[in-house]
C-alpha cells in the first residue's frame, strides 16, 4: 500500500509564520507496515539464498564441523596436518590476540574451509549421480544392480528437506550429442514421410552437412556449452518466442480450463475472490521456496526449477527487432479489466494479505462501476494480440510519457491480471460439447481486447463462475503454470470454501480504499493502430476452430493393465486417427522436457516413427489381431524410447536448432538446415501432467476434475491436439485446426474448399460483428448503409462505400456486400454470432457469387 499513500502521506501550508505540516499517521502506518513487509521478504530471500547455497549440507554443519575440529585439538592430535599453524602464523591480529584465541581462530578458518570443500565435493558428486540416466532406459520393474547402488548414493548425497531451489546447482549441464548421432536419429524419423527419391536426397544433404559445415558449427556450440547453464535455452526463448513478429495470441499463448462438472460458486466476485487469495498464497509460498522441488513422477530425482522465478510480476515488453521478458522482483496490486475499463487493486492493507472476503468486496465494486469507457481504452489490449511491431512502435510513441506511461506501468508490473468477463461458459444448456468448444475459444483469445497477452499469465472469471487463464509462453512452459493452477483450484475448493449464500469466508475491512480505476490519454492516432491490430486478431481468432472432449470408455488404468504406455498408447491412437483422417502421414511433434538438466526447458519427440506406421499400415489393412498386437507392442517401445532420448538431452530437433543460430551467426548457409527446420510439424501435441495428485480426492470427490489445458494449431494445415490423463478413467482432450485450411475436418464438413469460399465466409462474419456491435466498430465507418425499405429481403441492406484509391475498393467491405444482401432475414437476424455462423454455413454452398 505503500505507492497509495505516499502522497497523502504529508501535506504542508507555506505561512507567513512559517510552514504548516500536517501529517497523517494512518497513512505513515501504512508505509510503516509496507515497508516492513518489504524488508521481511529480503531478510527470507536472504536466508534462503544462503540454506540453497549451501546444500546439499545445511548451516548448521558448519558449526558441527568446527566443534569436531576443535575436539580433535584438544586431544592434541592436528586434524589439518600443519595448515591451523600456517594460518596463524599469517592471521593479521595475531598482536591483538592471546596465543590461545589465535588457535582458536586459525581452527574456525581452516573448518569453515573443510566445511566449503565438503559441500563443493558433495555437489559436484550428485551432479554427476544426476547425470547418470541408465535407470530410464530399463524395464520397468526390473532394476539392474548398478542402478540400486546409484539410487542409494543420490539419497546419501541428497540432503535433507530441500528447498524449492535447492538442487539447481547440482544439476548437470545439458550435453552437447553428437553431430553423427543427431544426423542418424534425424534421417531415421523421416524415412517413413518420404519416397525413395526423397530419401536419398535427403541422405545426402546430411552426409555432407555431417562431414563438413556440421563439424565446424558443432565446435562453437561445445563452447558454448562450457560456458552457458545450458547451449539450448537463452536461444530458445529469444529466437522461437521473443523475435516473432506475429501475434502472440493463438500462435503462442496457451490455455487452462476450470474443473468441468463442478463450480465451485455461481457468484463471479466470490470465486475471484478465492482464487486471486489462492494465487497470492502460492507466490508467497514460492517466495519463500515452501514449495517442494518437482520430481521425476515416482522417483526421488530433482527437476530444474528455474522458470518458476518468472510466473508472477513479469511481462514480455515489445520491441520492433525482438520483445523482452521484464520481471519485477515483488508486486502488491493486480491490474483487472472489466467491460472496458482498467483498474487497479490493491492486494494488501497495513502490510497483510486481504481475504478472500476482501478481495470479493473490491471485485463486487469494479462490477458495480458504472463509469463508461475513455476514447481508446476498452480495445487497448487488442495491441498485445496483434503483430507485435506496431505494439512496440506504438509503446514507443503513445505510452512513454505522461498518464498514459503511468497507467501502462501498473498493467505491467501487476502480480498478474484479472478479467471480469460478462459471458457465460462451461458445459452449457442442450449441447455442452459446443459450449465446451466456446469455453476453449473464449480462453484463447476472448474478444481479442480484454486479455492482456503479454502478462505472463491473465486470470478470467465469467459471470457464471467458471474461471480459467491465458498464459503466455516465452517466460517458462506449460508444467508450470499447470502446477500453479492446480494448486489454485485444489485451494478455492478444498480450503478456503464459500458459505451458503455461495460468497468468500471472513469478514471485511470497511477502510479498504476503492480500487483505482486507470485514466489513458490516447490520442487519435494511436485509436487507429488499436483498430488495426484488433482486425488482424479477430481474423486470426474467426479462423480457429476448437473441439474440447472428455474421453471416458476408458483410461490409464486399462492400459497400464495391458503393460503399455498411457502417453505411447494415445500418441499411437492419434497417429491412427490422423491417418484416418488424411489418409497419410506427417510430420509428428510431441513436447517432451527437459527439466533433468540445468536451465533445460522441451524438447521433440518425433511421434511419428517407422514402427508406428507400420502399427497403422497392419491395422488398416485388417491384418490379423495377433500381428498387430505385436507391431503395437513394438511402437509403444519404440516412442518410449524416444521419449527418454529426449528427455536425457539426446533429441534431434534442439541440438539442429541451435546448430543453425550457429550457421547465421557465421554467415554460414546449409541447405540440410535450411530444409529441416521449415518442416512444417501438421500434428503438434503435447500432454498436461497432473503433478500434486494429492491435492485432489477423486474417490470422494469424482467431479473435481480438471478439464486441461490447449493451444492453437501449429501449422496452418495440420492440428493442436493437448490432453490431460486425469485418474484412472478418463482423458480430456482439447483439438485445434483452423477453420480457413482444406486439409481439416472442419472445412470438408462445410464443403468449403476455395479461397474465394473461404475468404466470403470469413468477410460475411466480419460484418454481422460489425452490424450488430460486436467488434465496438461504427457500421457507418466502413459501410455504406442502405435505408430504403421498400427491397425485398432483410433490413439490415449494405451499399458500395466509394474510395478514392483502387486498393481500398478491394477491403472486406466491398467484397461481400452484394452477397449480404442476399442472405435471408433468419440468418442475418440471428441472436448470437454462433447462431449466424451456422445458419450461415447451411446455406453458403447454395449462394450465387
Amino acid at each position: 500500500m505503500a505507492e497509495a499513500h505516499q502522497a497523502v502521506a504529508f501535506q504542508f501550508t507555506i505561512t507567513p509564520e512559517g510552514i504548516d505540516l500536517q501529517l497523517s499517521h494512518q497513512a505513515l502506518r501504512q508505509v510503516y507496515l509496507s515497508g516492513l513487509r518489504s524488508w521481511r521478504k529480503r531478510l527470507i530471500r536472504v536466508k534462503n539464498s544462503v540454506i540453497t547455497g549451501v546444500y546439499p549440507a545445511s548451516p548448521s554443519s558448519w558449526l558441527f564441523v568446527v566443534i569436531a575440529i576443535l575436539a580433535t585439538m584438544y586431544t592434541r592430535s592436528d586434524p589439518s596436518m600443519g595448515l591451523i599453524a600456517k594460518i596463524q602464523e599469517h592471521l593479521p591480529v595475531s598482536q591483538s590476540l592471546s596465543p590461545q584465541s589465535q588457535t582458536v581462530l586459525s581452527a574456525v578458518l581452516f573448518s569453515t574451509a573443510l566445511w566449503l570443500s565438503l559441500i563443493l565435493t558433495m555437489r559436484l558428486i550428485l551432479k554427476q549421480l544426476l547425470s547418470y540416466h541408465r535407470w530410464m532406459f530399463e524395464q520397468h520393474g526390473r532394476m539392474s544392480n548398478t542402478t540400486r547402488v546409484w539410487l542409494a548414493l543420490v539419497r546419501i548425497f541428497s540432503g535433507r528437506k530441500p528447498l524449492l531451489y535447492s538442487y539447481q546447482a547440482s544439476l548437470p549441464h545439458l550435453p552437447v550429442p553428437a553431430i553423427k548421432d543427431t544426423v542418424s536419429r534425424f534421417l531415421e524419423s523421416v524415412r517413413p514421410l518420404m519416397s525413395e527419391q526423397q530419401y536419398s536426397r535427403m541422405q545426402g544433404l546430411a552426409s555432407d552437412f555431417q562431414s563438413r559445415l556440421g563439424l565446424r558449427l558443432q565446435w562453437y556450440l561445445r563452447l558454448k556449452s562450457l560456458w552457458a547453464s545450458n547451449y539450448v535455452s537463452d536461444w530458445w526463448e529469444e529466437y522461437i518466442y521473443l523475435r516473432s513478429r506475429g501475434p502472440i495470441m493463438v500462435n503462442s499463448n496457451y490455455y487452462g480450463m476450470d474443473f468441468l462438472y463442478v463450480t465451485p460458486t455461481p457468484v463471479q466476485a466470490a470465486r475471484a475472490g478465492n482464487a486471486i487469495h489462492a494465487f497470492l498464497l502460492y507466490r508467497r509460498r514460492l517466495n519463500r521456496e515452501e514449495i517442494k522441488p518437482s520430481f521425476v513422477p515416482g522417483t526421488i530425482i530433482p527437476l530444474c526449477a528455474a522458470q518458476c522465478e518468472r510466473i508472477f510480476n513479469t511481462t514480455r515488453i515489445p520491441g520492433e527487432e525482438t520483445d523482452s521478458v521484464q520481471h519485477w522482483q515483488d508486486s502488491e496490486h493486480v491490474a483487472v479489466y472489466h467491460r472496458g475499463r482498467y483498474f487497479r487493486l490493491w492486494l494488501y492493507q497495513a502490510g497483510r494479505l486481504l481475504s478472500p472476503r476482501e478481495i470479493e468486496s473490491q471485485i463486487q465494486r469494479i462490477l458495480d462501476d458504472s463509469s463508461v469507457p475513455q476514447p481508446g481504452e476498452e480495445q487497448l489490449g487488442a495491441l498485445t494480440a496483434g503483430d507485435r511491431l506496431p505494439w512496440a512502435r506504438a509503446r514507443r510513441q503513445y505510452f512513454s510519457r505522461g498518464q498514459s506511461r503511468r497507467s501502462l506501468d501498473v498493467i505491467e508490473r501487476a502480480a498478474f491480471f484479472v478479467t471480469l468477463d460478462d459471458s457465460e461458459q462451461g458445459m452449457l444448456g442442450d449441447d455442452p460439447a459446443a459450449s465446451l468448444d466456446s469455453y476453449a475459444k473464449s480462453l484463447l483469445h476472448g474478444r481479442c481486447y480484454d486479455r492482456w497477452f503479454d502478462k505472463s499469465f491473465s486470470f478470467i472469471v465469467y459471470k457464471n463462475g467458471k474461471i480459467g487463464l491465458n498464459a503466455e509462453h516465452s517466460w517458462a512452459d506449460a508444467p508450470i503454470i499447470a502446477h500453479l493452477w492446480e494448486y489454485v483450484l485444489a485451494t478455492d475448493s478444498f480450503q478456503l470454501g464459500y458459505n451458503e449464500e455461495g460468497h468468500c469466508k471472513g469478514d471485511i475491512d470497511p477502510t479498504l480504499p476503492q480500487p483505482q480505476r486507470l485514466t489513458w490519454d490516447i490520442p487519435e492516432e494511436c485509436q487507429v493502430v488499436i483498430g488495426q491490430s484488433l482486425v488482424v486478431a479477430q481474423a486470426l481468432a474467426d479462423d480457429v476452430d476448437f473441439h474440447v472432449f472428455p474421453f471416458r470408455d476408458f483410461g490409464k488404468g486399462r492400459m497400464k493393465r495391458c503393460r503399455i504406455s498411457p502417453d505411447a498408447f494415445i500418441q499411437l491412437a492419434l497417429q491412427l486417427a490422423h491417418y484416418r483422417d488424411k489418409g497419410k502421414f506427417c510430420l509428428t511433434y510431441e513436447a517432451s522436457m527437459t527439466r533433468l538438466f540445468r536451465e533445460g526447458r522441451t524438447e521433440t519427440v518425433r511421434s511419428c516413427s517407422t514402427e508406428s506406421c507400420a502399427f497403422v499400415t497392419a491395422l488398416e489393412r485388417g491384418e490379423e489381431a495377433e500381428t498387430c498386437r505385436r507391431l503395437f507392442r513394438l511402437a509403444a517401445e519404440k516412442h518410449q524410447s524416444l521419449y527418454r532420448l529426449a528427455m536425457t538431452g539426446a533429441g534431434i530437433d534442439r541440438h539442429l536448432f541451435c546448430l543453425y543460430v550457429v550457421s547465421k551467426y557465421l554467415g554460414e548457409e546449409s541447405p540440410f538446415l535450411n530444409e529441416v527446420l521449415s518442416e512444417p510439424w501438421r500434428l503438434s501435441t503435447s500432454q498436461t501432467p497432473v503433478q500434486q495428485v494429492e491435492l485432489f480426492d477423486l474417490v470422494n470427490h469424482p467431479d473435481y476434475i480438471s478439464c486441461g489445458g490447449g493451444f492453437g494449431p501449429v501449422a496452418d494445415d495440420g492440428y493442436g491436439v493437448s490432453y490431460i490423463i486425469v485418474g484412472e478413467n478418463m482423458i480430456n482432450f482439447h483439438i485445434s485446426c483452423k477453420v480457413s485450411s482444406p486439409e481439416t475436418e472442419r472445412l470438408r464438413e462445410l464443403n468449403l474448399f476455395t479461397l474465394e469460399q473461404r475468404r466470403l465466409r470469413g468477410d460475411l462474419i466480419q460484418a454481422f460483428k460489425i452490424m450488430k456491435g460486436i467488434d465496438h466498430i461504427k457500421p457507418e465507418e466502413l459501410f455504406q448503409i442502405s435505408r430504403d425499405t421498400r427491397t425485398r429481403g432483410h433490413k439490415w441492406k449494405l451499399g458500395f462505400k466509394a474510395f478514392k484509391t483502387e486498393n481500398r475498393s478491394h477491403l472486406f467491405t466491398q467484397r461481400g456486400v452484394t452477397i449480404w444482401n442476399k442472405l435471408p432475414s433468419d440468418v442475418v437476424e440471428a441472436e448470437s454470432l454462433g447462431t449466424f455462423k451456422n445458419s450461415l454455413d447451411r446455406i453458403l454452398g447454395s449462394l450465387r457469387y
